[in-house]
Formats: structure tokens, sequence, C-alpha cells
């Protein structure tokens, strides 16, 4: 009885959370641009949807800014889970919950935090602020990073701590056994990480949306057409990026099942 009840209780609070985007995704396929009445199946919401420049500017700009700050934050994430495991018991750990921080940590506060920076940081050079595609990137990149390094520590912990010295005895050098032993070994946190990054910068809309001005990703786009009369091209649009998310979201844990499994 008690597992019954624990599985109703757990159908209905999915239900309550996904019951709204499937309402939203139906709705992006109707003829009409009602809300609440089914007018037909079609897509012509979605063909206009790639027919707005503000739309296909703002799917360049966040595509672009995904791409390059989850490549750059991967490669700073590595190398600083490299460093933080070579440390001692206590300074690691220290150093990890300083990492944990931005992770916890309200994305509000993270934004305007950064947005101050950016601000004192022009001023300091004489330089009029400007909030756009640099300051947008470097953003993405800062909130990126302690979630990589949350995907890569725990392979550096699974890995023998005595295969890079041993590979150094054998003739490789610094660089060879980092590429060839140390890297291979972490690579599924290395490309779970990617991914994660790249999921977390497409799916951004508050840091975003304080520390740019003059470019605007797909959120922060979605966020300025709801303040007009409802375009349901925000439906479709809106659909497009959660089933984007979604796949993303299903590859990661699909790795991480298979890397579990490994090691069992």
């Amino acid at each position: 009885m008690k597992k019954a009840i624990s599985n109703i209780y757990t159908w209905l609070v999915f239900a309550f959370l996904y019951a709204p985007i499937i309402v939203l995704i139906v709705f992006s396929f109707n003829a009409t641009k009602s809300r609440t009445v089914w007018g037909g199946f079609s897509l012509k919401w979605y063909g206009q949807l790639f027919e707005r420049e503000d739309i296909l500017r703002s799917l360049y700009i966040t595509l672009i800014v995904a791409v390059i700050a989850s490549i750059t934050a991967t490669v700073i994430g590595t190398a600083a889970a490299i460093g933080i495991n070579s440390m001692r018991r206590m300074p690691k750990k220290i150093v990890m919950n300083v990492n944990n921080i931005p992770i916890i940590n309200p994305e509000i506060v993270t934004g305007v935090s950064l947005r101050l920076l950016f601000v004192f940081v022009f001023n300091l050079l004489g330089i009029a602020p400007q909030l756009g595609f640099t300051t947008l990137l470097l953003s993405h990149i800062t909130f990126n990073i302690p979630y990589v390094i949350l995907s890569v520590a725990p392979k550096l912990r699974q890995m023998d701590k005595h295969l890079y010295e041993a590979a150094q005895d054998l003739g490789c050098s610094p660089f060879e056994a980092f590429s060839r032993v140390t890297l291979p070994e972490i690579m599924p946190g290395v490309i779970t990480g990617l991914i994660m990054a790249f999921t977390l910068s497409l799916d951004d809309f508050v840091i975003s949306y304080f520390t740019s001005e003059s470019e605007q990703v797909l959120s922060v786009t979605i966020n300025t057409m709801l303040k007009k009369p409802l375009n349901p091209t925000v439906n479709a649009l809106s659909s497009l990026l959660f089933v984007s998310v979604l796949i993303l979201l299903v590859i990661i844990n699909v790795r991480q099942s298979r890397d579990g499994r490994k090691h069992i």
C-alpha cells in the first residue's frame, strides 16, 4: 500500500512538472494562434521561426558562445582538476568546497557580480563599459568551469596515481605521459564535462541577461518576446530548446551509466 501511494505521488509530481511543457510542445503545432483551442496540425510556426532575423541572430550567438565557452571551460577545468588532485587532503578539500560555491550560489548573484566586475574593470581602464559578446563569453566560461572540475575530478580519483610516473620511467616526456596515459583515463569525465558545459551555456538566461546588452542569446530573446503579445513562434522556439537540452542530458546520463558499469 505504501509503495503504491509513493508511486502515485511520484507520478503526480512528474505530471505537475512536465504537463506545461507537453502542452507547450503540442500547441507549437497548432494551426491557429489560440492557446486553448486546437485548430489542427501545422508546422507554420516552425517555418516562421526560421524566417525571423532576430531569432536566427540569437541562435547564432547562442551556439557560438556555447561552443567556445564549453571548449575553453573544459580545457581550464580539466587542468584545474588535475592540479587540485595533486594537492594534499586538506587543501584539496578546501579548494573543492570553494569550487562548489558558484554551483550552489543563486545565478542572479553571479550575474550581478560579474556585471559589476566588468563595469569596474572598464572604468579602471578608462573605457566606457561595453557589455557585449566578450563579456557574455567570459561569463559563460566562468560559470562552466566548476561543473567541468566536478566531472573530471572523480575520474582522477579512480585512476592509479602511479601510472603517470610509470610512463615517465619508461621514457615518456611529461606531455607524452599526460596525453597517452592520463588523458585517455579521464576522457569520459572530460567529455561529460564538455557536454554539461555546452548544455548549461545553451540554457542560461540570468547570467546572460546581466552580462550582455548588445548581443542576446536565445533565452533572452524569448524573454523579450514574452513582453509583447504572445506569438506562437515562442512555443516552437521553446520546444526546440527543450528537446535539444533533453537530448544532451540523455547523452550525459547514458555516458555516466556506462562509465559506472565499467568500474563495477
